[in-house]
């Protein structure tokens, strides 16, 4: 089993320093707060703050009136109030505190917020829905029209519920009632996960510009996902895609946060553009930030296993219902990915899962780093270790028994056909960790502060697989001096996805590092290539990468033959920009005599490559089929400190190992785990969007409360590579899943430290103290 570092490359593989980092930390990078236009207005929303109401009345004659105020506009105003996307641009039936009933344009912000306070607006309260146990109940009221009830404990059509039909997907293998006959041990558990706030340190903003002459709508945004803003904008203004620019500026993170909502404000920025003839700047502060954007799914998970004496899992079933929250967008192809690793990565032959969303009246969920795989693998990996108790047997021991192989099926019985180094990992791990030693030591401490270990395995889809098509296409163009353009629609989101398609594309050409610049992404000058999501970034999309520089090398090498008197193109090479004859190095020539050549003699010199997945056929009904083209697999180990007087937790190390297939730059992965490591602390225990009755009570950073430098542990990242031919060059996802076991490892660390299950998440200081002891029997 390789470490990192045993592959041949000549710029991949290498710790090349990203190239957007002298902008960011100079302060030359423009986010779309900064940008400021010439007569520019300044806009803002009129926030409900209500459950669930409708708008019985509402006054904006008082804020129209005041000087400076340029365009006053609800929702019978505009021509489409509703976006495409379920969510609303302005509305008149608020269904959580962060609907939009006004928006406002004005000539300084201070005039903007008079305006605001200036408009009057009567409600009419309604009963609202808030947890998914009470949107499960038969008697609820239903809040959206398209909401549907259970028959016989299934989601279905004609019936009327809360449950958000389009997210339900049924996970049906073997025969769970011959499995759990031949189980001699079986056990029941329910656990539960909050809303988590992605917490970028840059809210969202755009500025809008509608030009009077061709009808040209451009927006500079925050857009994670440009291409997808651009829809909001057409939408919203009832015009064609090709009157509707998106250039994506710096992004001051995202994590799967500026989709929904950078949508929607660059939709109501464009409608004031186009109402009042002006430039339209719309930036978000935190309060309505935190109120209206999207969040991290709250699960509940109610699992039933069963094993043999011996510890053979043999059959496993669940329900997982989240919280949609008012609309939805985005559940039914999260809820895809988690009912394909619903079963966690063992070798279970009977599985039975149903997953679905329930909408209520709450801040909506949405994309979030992980996309379900932090709240299924907690709650996984919590049964798991429940199990081995129940079975008296170790849980490193119950893991060896049934971690996935190569060879074995998945829960949607793929075949797994690609070198899978999985178990070999999960040995490593345990044995640098010293794992079960420490875990046995820790089981029998006294004292006031106490030591835990957790260990979490887990994999992961690599991209986005049978949910939909994972293509995407590259553009590659060369300059007469020898420097290239490279362009791409996947989007740059802080992640180092830049410095990553430079050197696929240095190494595909066999071009300098430093002679390539990539574009960033203007929605109308290349192509879409699907969002950029699902760590999906390097290891699928850029194939289309790999493949535009493969064809542009082709065509250097075809003049570089002639111009060094080679009789075929067999004979030529290009390393380092320079192409030369082989064996024969002396006999040489620049890129830049290249393409000077090339540009003289009205030769080609740009090439555009797109790029489809093979095709990944799955029943939907059953789960069943080849989910995706590859898995990336993951170890995790959390070691932490208890002080069993207050409940404080202090994460003392984290090591993080993962099956990258084949590193691209071993800086940026280990970046990418670092901050993983962060954001999965805060997800296990200090993180939580704290809803009453649909109100929000953290509003702002003072009180939502995330780990700071000060917090961090020591961290251990482990590098695997393996020979996998699926991803770019052998490359697997990371982004992700960076981030998807470390607060699972923690929950289980925190247990073996005090004895007392976390089975829901955040782990705080009230969870950890008030649990009751499992070694006395109890539950927290």
């Amino acid at each position: 089993m390789p470490l990192m570092g045993k592959k041949k490359f000549n710029v991949i593989n290498q710790a090349k320093k990203r190239v957007d980092a002298a902008d960011k930390v100079t302060g030359r990078a423009k986010y779309a707060g900064d940008v400021v236009f010439q007569d520019m207005l300044i806009a803002g929303c009129l926030h409900g703050h209500r459950a669930h109401a409708k708008v019985a009345k509402i006054d904006t004659s008082k804020a129209k009136a005041l000087d400076g105020v340029h365009a006053v506009l609800t929702a019978a105003d505009i021509l489409k109030p509703q976006s495409w996307a379920d969510y609303y641009y302005i509305t008149d039936h608020v269904k959580y505190i962060g609907d939009v009933v006004a928006i406002v344009a004005a000539e300084t912000k201070e005039i903007l917020e008079d305006a605001l306070k200036a408009i009057e607006v009567e409600y009419e309260d309604m009963p609202g829905v808030f947890t998914v146990d009470e949107a499960l109940q038969a008697d609820a009221p239903q809040i959206r029209e398209k909401g549907v009830g259970l028959v016989d404990g299934i989601p279905t059509k004609g019936t009327k519920g809360n449950i958000f039909f389009e997210s339900y997907y049924a996970l049906r293998k073997g025969n769970i009632a011959e499995g759990f006959a031949q189980c001699d041990v079986v056990i029941e558990k329910e656990y539960r996960t909050q809303f988590v706030e992605h917490a970028y340190i840059e809210p969202e903003a755009v500025i809008a510009i509608s030009d009077p002459f061709d009808g040209l709508m451009t927006v500079h945004a925050s857009s994670q996902n440009p291409y997808f803003t651009r829809r909001y904008v057409a939408d919203a203004l009832g015009i064609t895609m090709n009157k509707a620019r998106i250039v994506q500026r710096t992004l001051g993170g995202s994590f799967g946060g500026k989709e929904e909502l950078v949508g929607l404000i660059a939709g109501r920025a464009a409608i004031l553009a186009k109402a009042t003839g002006r430039p339209v700047r719309l930036v978000v502060s935190r309060e309505e930030s935190m109120i209206e954007s999207p969040k991290r799914h709250p699960f509940k998970f109610n699992y039933k296993i069963g094993a043999t004496k011996a510890g053979q899992i043999l059959a496993l079933e669940g329900i997982l219902v989240d919280n949609s929250g008012a609309y939805n967008n985005q559940t039914q192809f999260l809820n895809c990915r988690a009912m394909i690793h619903s079963a966690g990565p063992y070798n279970i032959p009977n599985i039975k899962t149903d997953t679905y969303g329930v909408f209520t009246n709450n801040v909506h969920s949405g994309a979030f780093r992980g996309y379900s795989s932090p709240q299924v693998i907690f709650a996984g990996e919590q049964l798991i270790e429940e199990l081995a108790e129940a079975l008296n047997m170790d849980i490193v021991e119950l893991k060896r028994k049934n971690i996935l192989r190569y060879g074995d099926l998945t829960a949607t019985s793929q075949r797994l056909s690609q070198e899978t180094i999985f178990a070999d990992m999960m040995e490593d791990v345990i044995a640098k960790t010293d794992y079960q030693a420490k875990f046995a030591a820790n089981a029998v401490q006294t004292g006031e502060i106490r030591k835990g270990v957790g260990l979490v395995t887990c994999y992961r889809g690599a991209g986005l697989g049978a949910e939909t098509a994972d293509a995407g296409g590259s553009l590659v163009t060369a300059l007469e001096d020898g420097s290239f353009i490279i362009n791409s629609g996947i989007t740059e989101n802080g992640q180092g996805l830049k410095t990553a398609y430079t050197q696929i594309a240095a190494e595909a050409m066999g071009i300098k590092f430093e002679d390539i610049n990539l574009m960033g992404i203007d929605t109308h000058s290349v192509a879409d290539s699907g969002m950029t999501v699902a760590s999906r970034g390097t290891v699928m999309a850029a194939q289309s990468m790999k493949k535009a520089g493969a064809s542009m090398k082709k065509l250097l090498l075809e003049t570089a033959r002639m111009l060094l008197s080679a009789t075929s193109l067999e004979e030529v090479d290009m390393i380092d920009s320079v192409a030369f004859v082989i064996g024969q190095p002396e006999r040489s020539i620049s890129v830049a005599a290249i393409n000077n050549c090339r540009l003289w003699t009205g030769k080609q010199l740009s090439v555009y490559e797109w790029n489809e997945p093979k095709e990944l056929l799955m029943n939907h009904h059953t789960g069943q089929g080849n989910a995706f083209p590859t898995y990336a697999y993951g170890v995790c180990v959390a070691e932490v400190e208890v002080d069993t007087a207050t409940g404080y937790v202090d994460v003392k190390k984290v090591t993080s190992a993962h099956d990258l297939g084949t590193v691209i730059n071993p800086d940026t992965v280990k970046g990418q785990i670092y901050g993983g490591i962060a954001m999965g602390m805060g997800f296990a225990t200090t993180e939580e969007i704290e809803v009453s009755q649909g109100k929000v009570g953290n509003h702002n950073f003072d009180s939502y409360i995330f780990p700071t430098s000060m917090d961090m542990p020591e961290m251990d990242a482990i590098l695997y590579e393996c020979e996998d031919p699926e991803g770019t060059y052998g490359a697997k996802s990371v982004g992700e899943p960076a981030t998807e076991a470390v607060g699972a490892a923690i929950a289980l660390a925190i247990a073996n430290a005090t004895g007392k299950r976390i089975k829901r998440l955040p782990a705080d200081l009230e969870r950890v103290l008030l649990g009751k002891s499992l070694r006395a029997g109890g539950d927290a």
